[in-house]
């Protein structure tokens, strides 16, 4: 995959053809595994279509009705993944829950058995495809798919092997406890990997709310920036970050002593360039709003809640 939306489309076809086959399985073989399976992918390819948009409104420039770009519908589909993989898991661990209280569930091993290995080989060739693009596109879209399809694979090769004890318990006289893999493998699956729609979630909701991104972002950018402002008399400076999707805006206010000699525009023009450029060695992606002033209350983060004439109290560095 050598573009964006190559890898995307990879991930939808895959969707596609994952839900079909689990729901036609899943009438043969009776299997609220295969169920949730196929209903969670086709759910995923209908999402897949509107990641394919946002990514392209991801590349265009600002415009007038968005005058700070397209990034945060990345994170908004991204928040509309996790949350739908969260709501799936939830209402089939109460299904299963039911089951188990109310005698089992009988599946058709054998189909079932075809079903989950086929599954378990989509799924990690989609993974293992779409991982190896992330490494060159770098895009939080691709990301999240790749998650997704190692998530989806590791489930599979669970039920395959899951499956696999069902012909043995009947072999051994246990029908009985065969009844019980199906809704006891649907809630194990729900439990194990409940944090990763929780994770992801987590994480967009935080960038759709403006929350600082992580340590392993913002402070190599902050290095970038103290290098360049070292040979200035800098007095306070204050830096704010925010990344939604794949942009990182970075504002920095830069207090200077009041003698700082800047006779012309292009002086600080210069300064501009010089953080732009040391920031992007880092982040390649980036929005970079620097400010310089003698007087603090121009560079104090205040929310709006401040009156502009009285002196903001905190640290002289914010990130």
């Amino acid at each position: 995959m050598k573009t964006e939306r190559g890898a995307l489309l990879l991930s939808c076809f895959t969707a596609l053809v994952m839900g079909a086959m689990g729901l036609a399985f899943a009438f043969v073989t009776n299997s609220r595994a295969i169920m949730l399976d196929g209903v969670y992918n086709l759910t995923y390819f209908g999402v897949g279509l509107l990641t394919m948009r946002v990514a392209r409104l991801a590349l265009k420039p600002d415009t007038p009705e968005f005058p700070f770009g397209h990034g945060y519908f990345e994170s908004l589909v991204n928040a509309g993944k996790g949350l739908m993989i969260l709501g799936i898991s939830v209402i089939a661990l109460v299904d299963s829950v039911m089951a188990l209280l109310t005698g089992g569930r009988a599946i058709v091993a054998g189909p079932a058995i075809v079903y989950a290995a086929a599954a378990t080989a989509l799924c990690t060739i989609a993974a293992l495809v779409l991982r190896r693009a992330q490494h060159r596109l770098a895009s939080p879209l691709v990301q999240a798919d790749a998650e997704n399809w190692v998530l989806d694979a590791v489930i599979s090769a669970a039920v395959l092997l899951a499956f696999c004890l069902a012909p043995a318990f009947a072999a051994l006289g246990w029908s009985v406890a065969a009844r019980y893999i199906d809704p006891v493998l649907v809630a194990a699956v729900v439990l194990l990997f409940l944090g990763m729609p929780v994770r992801m979630a987590r994480q967009a909701i935080g960038e759709l709310l403006n929350r600082a991104p992580d340590p392993t972002v913002a402070e190599p950018v902050t290095e970038a920036i103290d290098a360049v402002l070292a040979r200035l008399p800098v007095r306070e400076r204050y830096v704010r970050m925010v990344r939604p999707g794949r942009t990182l805006y970075v504002a920095v206010h830069t207090v200077l002593d009041a003698e700082f000699p800047a006779e012309r525009l292009g002086v600080l023009d210069d300064l501009r360039a010089q953080l732009d450029d040391a920031i992007r060695r880092v982040q390649p992606r980036v929005v970079v709003d620097a400010m310089f002033t003698a007087d603090r209350r121009w560079a104090v983060p205040t929310a709006g809640l401040v009156d502009p004439g009285t002196p903001a109290e905190g640290s002289t560095t914010v990130a």
